[in-house]
C-alpha cells in the first residue's frame, strides 16, 4: 500500500482551485500554478510508476474502508505507464500552451480538472468512481474545446458534449446491470461475480454490450467517432494537441481495464460473437480512418482521422488478447499519445508561423520553417511505423499478436495499415521538401503577420514563434525516435502485470 496515490488525484483538483483564486486577484497568472501543479505531479507519477516497475503493484482503499462499499485506488504495470503518460504530456503541453495560449485562468483550471480526471480513470479499481472521473473527464474536455475564441470552438464542444454523453451514460447503464447481476462495484469483486452469474447470461452479456459502446464512443471508434474530427480541429492548438494525445488514450486503456480486468478473458471465449464484433471495429476502424485522413485537406482534420484508425490498432490488440498484442497495446497507447501529440504542436507551430493550415499550404515548408518541417517529417514517419520508431515497435508487437492467435484477417489489415498511414503522410512530407512555396492568399497571409486570425487559435506573439513551442516539438519527436529501443525492456516491465490479467 502507498498513501501517496490519492495526491494523484488530489494534487491536480488543488491545482485547479488555486488557478481559479488566482484568477480573482491576476487574470492570467494561471500558468505559472499549472506548470508548479504538474511538475508535481510529473514528480509524484514517476516516483510510483518507479515503485510499482521494481516492488510490484500498490492498492489504496480511501478511507480505509475495506468491505464491499470501499473505493480503492490500484496502480500496476498498465496504469503506472499512463499515470506518467499523462503527467508527461500535461507539463509538455504547457510549456507550448504559454505562448500559444489560451492563457486565462479558467482555461487552466479546466485543463488541470482534466488532469485529474485522466488520472482518476487510470487508477481506479471502482467502475462507479471510472464512471465518475469520466465526466469529470468529459466536461473539462468540453470546456477546454470551447476555450477558442470562434463559433467552431463552440460549436465543436457543443457536438462533444451531445456525443460525449451519450457514451457516458451508455457506460453507466452498463455499470447498473452489472451492479443488479452482483451487488458490488469493485473491480475485483465484480470479476469474481461476474463469473458466478454465468457468462453467457443475458444480464452479464447486456453489461457488456452497454459499457464497451459506451467506450467506443470515448475512444472514437468508427462509426462512432463523429464527435472527433470537429473537436480536434476546432480546438485551439494547445488543446488539440491535449486531447488527442490524452482522452482517447486514456478512454481505450479504460476499455482494455474493464475487458481484462472487469470480465476477463474467459468472458471473451464464452462470447465469441463479441470477440468478432470487436475485430470487425479493429478492422473498419483501421481502413476507414485511413481512407477519411487521405480525403482531408485540413491538416488537424486529417490527423483527427488518423486517430480513428490508430486505436483500431489497439481494439485489434484487445480483441487478440495474448500478452504478445497487449505489450503492442501498451507500446501503441503510449507512443501514438506521444506522436499524434507532437503532430498537432508541431501543426500548431507551423500555423503560428507561417498561417498553413491546409495540405497543399505545405509546400516549399522545409525552406520557410526546416525544423519544424524536419520534426513534423519525423513524427510522420513514425506513426508510419518506420524502425526502429516507436511506431513501429506498437504495429509489430499487435500484428505479431495476431499471428499468433491465427486471426489472419485481422494480421493482414494491421500489416497493410503501414501503407494506408504512408499514404496520407507522404503527400505532406512530398509538399514539404519537394515543391516549392506558394504564395498564401491574402487571409492567411493576414492572420500570420498581422496575429488577427481567422482560425480559432490566437496566434503567438502576433505570427511569431517562441522557444518554448520549439522545445515541446523537438521533444516529442526524438521521443518518438528513440523510444522504440525500450519496447523489450517495457515488455518484461509489464509482464507481471500482464500475466495477472491473463490468467
Amino acid at each position: 500500500m502507498s498513501d501517496l496515490a490519492p495526491f494523484l488525484i488530489a494534487l491536480p483538483i488543488l491545482t485547479a482551485v488555486v488557478a481559479f483564486l488566482a484568477g480573482l486577484v491576476r487574470s492570467e497568472s494561471g500558468w505559472p500554478v499549472a506548470v508548479v501543479g504538474m511538475a508535481g505531479q510529473a514528480g509524484l507519477a514517476g516516483l510510483l510508476a518507479y515503485r510499482v516497475f521494481t516492488a510490484g503493484r500498490i492498492q489504496y482503499v480511501v478511507g480505509g474502508f475495506e468491505d464491499t462499499y470501499g473505493i480503492e485506488l490500484v496502480i500496476d504495470g498498465l496504469s503506472a505507464s499512463m499515470i506518467v503518460l499523462i503527467a508527461a504530456v500535461a507539463l509538455g503541453v504547457l510549456a507550448y500552451a504559454h505562448a500559444a495560449g489560451p492563457r486565462s485562468n479558467a482555461f487552466y483550471t479546466m485543463y488541470a480538472l482534466l488532469v485529474a480526471g485522466l488520472t482518476g480513470m487510470s487508477i481506479t479499481g471502482d467502475v462507479f468512481n471510472m464512471y465518475v472521473f469520466l465526466e469529470i473527464t468529459g466536461l473539462a474536455a468540453y470546456a477546454v474545446v470551447a476555450s477558442g475564441e470562434s463559433g467552431r470552438s463552440a460549436v465543436a464542444a457543443l457536438k462533444y458534449l451531445i456525443v460525449g454523453t451519450v457514451g457516458a451514460s451508455l457506460f453507466l447503464l452498463g455499470v447498473g446491470y452489472a451492479y443488479i447481476g452482483t451487488g458490488t462495484l469493485n473491480m475485483a469483486d465484480l470479476s469474481t461475480g461476474l463469473a458466478a452469474v454465468g457468462y453467457t447470461s443475458t444480464l452479464v452479456q447486456t453489461a457488456f454490450a452497454f459499457i464497451v459502446v459506451g467506450l467506443f464512443i470515448k475512444v472514437a471508434v468508427f462509426p462512432l467517432h463523429t464527435w472527433q474530427p470537429e473537436a480536434y480541429a476546432g480546438s485551439p492548438d494547445s488543446v488539440s494537441a491535449l486531447i488527442a494525445a490524452l482522452v482517447s488514450t486514456v478512454a481505450a486503456y479504460a476499455l482494455a481495464r474493464i475487458t481484462l480486468d472487469v470480465f476477463t478473458v474467459e468472458f471473451l471465449a464464452a462470447n465469441p460473437l463479441a470477440r468478432d464484433l470487436m475485430i470487425a471495429g479493429a478492422i473498419v476502424s483501421i481502413v476507414a480512418g485511413s481512407a477519411l485522413a487521405v480525403a482531408q485537406t485540413e491538416i488537424k482534420r486529417m490527423l483527427a482521422y488518423s486517430s480513428v484508425s490508430q486505436f483500431g490498432l489497439v481494439l485489434a490488440a484487445l480483441s487478440v488478447t495474448n500478452e504478445t498484442a497487449l505489450i503492442g497495446a501498451a507500446v501503441h497507447l503510449v507512443g501514438h499519445a506521444i506522436m499524434k501529440g507532437g503532430l498537432f504542436l508541431t501543426a500548431g507551430l507551423v500555423a503560428t508561423g507561417t498561417g498553413a493550415r491546409t495540405v497543399a499550404a505545405y509546400e516549399g515548408l522545409s525552406d520557410r520553417m526546416p525544423v519544424a518541417a524536419g520534426a513534423f517529417a519525423v513524427l510522420s514517419l513514425a506513426m508510419v511505423g518506420v524502425p526502429p520508431m516507436v511506431g513501429f515497435a506498437g504495429k509489430w508487437y499487435i500484428a505479431l499478436g495476431a499471428v499468433e492467435a491465427e486471426v489472419w484477417p485481422l494480421a493482414v489489415v494491421i500489416l497493410l495499415s503501414t501503407l494506408l498511414t504512408l499514404a496520407y503522410f507522404v503527400r505532406l512530407i512530398e509538399r514539404m521538401y519537394f515543391r516549392e512555396a506558394t504564395p498564401l492568399s491574402d487571409e492567411a497571409a493576414a492572420e500570420a503577420d498581422a496575429g488577427s486570425p481567422t482560425s480559432d487559435t490566437v496566434l503567438a506573439d502576433g505570427g511569431r514563434v517562441t522557444a518554448g513551442m520549439y522545445l515541446a516539438v523537438l521533444v516529442a519527436a526524438v521521443l518518438a525516435a528513440t523510444l522504440g529501443l525500450a519496447v523489450v525492456e517495457y515488455g518484461r516491465l509489464l509482464e507481471p502485470t500482464l500475466n495477472l490479467l491473463l490468467s
